[in-house]
């Protein structure tokens, strides 16, 4: 049953796929985060408060960790940010690599 749809990145699905699965296997390979640095991220994305900051564009940070204002402004194709506000969060990104 669905109780409640919210995008998550690949580090922090781990706990709700069985550990047993093929798809375990598979996030363990391509995650980049561990599961608590994941959430520490998020908060720290969230505490920008940028309007324009989608949870689907916080999941995509955190999945693909961009290094540079071009990266950035692919996730955010429905928005512009501008120069600080990309800076900020490229700040965050730099602190978990």
């Amino acid at each position: 049953m669905i109780l409640e749809r919210k995008p998550i990145s690949m580090a922090e699905s781990i706990k709700y796929v069985d550990k047993n699965s093929d798809l375990t296997e598979f996030i363990k390979k391509i995650k980049v985060l561990s599961e608590k640095d994941a959430t520490s991220m998020r908060n720290d994305l969230e505490k920008l408060d940028i309007l324009k900051m989608r949870e689907e564009n916080i999941v995509k940070i955190i999945d693909i960790l961009p290094e540079n204002e071009e990266e950035i402004n692919k996730i955010f194709i429905d928005s512009n940010l501008d120069e600080d506000e990309t800076n900020k969060i490229l700040e965050i990104v730099k602190q978990f690599k």
